[in-house]
C-alpha cells in the first residue's frame, strides 16, 4: 500500500542495486517507473525513507514493496547528494547493493512500478537521474567486497560446482582467472563441503558438487579474509 505524504522524509531516499547470477551471467534487477518524473523508464528500485524508519529497514521495505524481493544480503555503498540529481527539489539518496539467487525469488511489480525484470550487466537500458552512476559505484563495491567476504554464497544455488563458483567470480571481476590457482585458494579456506553427488542432466562429463559450510561462512563474513584474485 502507498504511504501517506506526512509519513515520508521527502528529501531522503534509498536506491538498491540488486545483483543476481543466473545462466553463468551476472544480472541487475530493474523496475519500470509508474509515475513522473521519468514515467515508463527502467530504473533502480528505490523509494523514500519513512520518518520513523531506520535506513537499513527502509532498504529492505522498499525492495519488498517495489519488486517483492525479500530476506536478502544488503550492503551500503555510499551516499549520492548532487544538488540537481533529482528534478524539482533536493533529494539525497543512500545506495545499497543486494545479492540474490534469482531462482529463489518470485518477482512482481508493486508500489510505483509497472514491471520488474532482470537485465544482464553487459546490456541494460540507460537509466534516469544518476542511477547509472549509482550502479557503477555498487559494482565497484561488490568487486572489492568479494576479495574479503565470502558473499558468493548469496548468489549461488545450494549445490554448485567449482566451475560455477569460478564463473561467478569471473563475471563479477570481468576477467578470466587461472583455474588451478583459484581452486587452490578457494579450497584452502575450508569454506566448502565436498558432496557425494555429481551434476545431473548435463551434456558434458558430470562435475563434483559442493555446498558452503554455513558456520565457516558466517565466521568469515564477520571477521573477513583475504582472497586475492
Amino acid at each position: 500500500m502507498s504511504h501517506k505524504a506526512k509519513d515520508i522524509v521527502k528529501n531522503l531516499s534509498i536506491n538498491c542495486v540488486v545483483f543476481g547470477f543466473e545462466n553463468s551471467r551476472l544480472e541487475v534487477l530493474l523496475i519500470k517507473r509508474k509515475n513522473q518524473p521519468e514515467k515508463g523508464a527502467w530504473a533502480l528500485p528505490g523509494g523514500f525513507v519513512l520518518k520513523n524508519e531506520d535506513i537499513n529497514n527502509a532498504a529492505e521495505r522498499i525492495l519488498a514493496e517495489t519488486s517483492n524481493v525479500k530476506n536478502i544480503y544488503l550492503e551500503q555503498v555510499e551516499t549520492f547528494g548532487d544538488v540537481d540529481r533529482f528534478p524539482s527539489r533536493r533529494v539525497i539518496s543512500i545506495a545499497y547493493f543486494a545479492l540474490i539467487n534469482p531462482e529463489r525469488h518470485s518477482l512482481k511489480p508493486g508500489i510505483d512500478t509497472t514491471d520488474v525484470k532482470w537485465f544482464p550487466v553487459v546490456s541494460f537500458p540507460q537509466m534516469p537521474f544518476d542511477h547509472n552512476e549509482i550502479y557503477q559505484s555498487a559494482l565497484l563495491k561488490l568487486r572489492k567486497s568479494v576479495r574479503y567476504k565470502p558473499i558468493g554464497f548469496e548468489l549461488l544455488p545450494k549445490k554448485f560446482t567449482l566451475t560455477q563458483f569460478q564463473n561467478l567470480y569471473e563475471c563479477i571481476m570481468d576477467k578470466k582467472l587461472d583455474k588451478r590457482n583459484f581452486r587452490k585458494k578457494l579450497l584452502g579456506m575450508n569454506l566448502l563441503h565436498k558432496l557425494d553427488e555429481l551434476q545431473q542432466g548435463v551434456p558434458h562429463r558430470a562435475a563434483q558438487l559442493f555446498k558452503f559450510d554455513v558456520k565457516t561462512y558466517e565466521e568469515l563474513k564477520n571477521k573477513g579474509f583475504s582472497f586475492e584474485l
